[in-house]
């Protein structure tokens, strides 16, 4: 990475950079990013749910995964980058394709030289929560100081 975590998000945001495929596969996009916080948003649809007819909690796993680790990137200077090492997901209640747009907010808890925490909600338009969870993420460099 030759930018800043911050830059990178910003970039993917304004249609700079392109999204990571998974964001495009499962139709979900960064809508929101600022230090220490980013917000994903999914339209669900049925194309998203398992075999017991609402979204899949991969779905909202994936999604609570993206903006938590978004939260910390967005801390992290160039030649910096994280990966989720542990997650623990909470599901409150079923997501469906009438449940309309949802947001997923991720926010930082502690960012330090090896490791990063963060929590994040996932909410309905009508502010109903459908998920929350934190994760940790390991804090790795992407290449060599000279």
């Amino acid at each position: 990475m030759s930018i800043s975590g911050f830059d990178y998000l910003c970039s993917i945001k304004d249609g700079k950079i392109k999204p990571p495929p998974v964001a495009v596969l499962l139709g979900y996009r960064l809508s929101e990013v600022e230090i220490g916080r980013a917000v994903f948003e999914l339209n669900p649809a049925e194309y998203h749910y398992s075999p017991l007819a609402s979204v899949h909690g991969g779905i909202a796993a994936t999604l609570l995964d993206s903006a938590m680790t978004a939260a910390i990137i967005s801390t992290v200077p160039i030649g910096i980058t994280c990966s989720t090492i542990e997650m623990k997901v909470n599901f409150v209640r079923p997501i469906t394709s009438t449940t309309g747009l949802v947001r997923c907010e991720g926010k930082i808890i502690h960012v330090g030289k090896r490791t990063g925490t963060a929590e994040g909600k996932l909410i309905g338009s009508q502010g109903k929560l459908y998920a929350h969870a934190v994760n940790t993420c390991m804090i790795l460099r992407t290449r060599q100081e000279t």
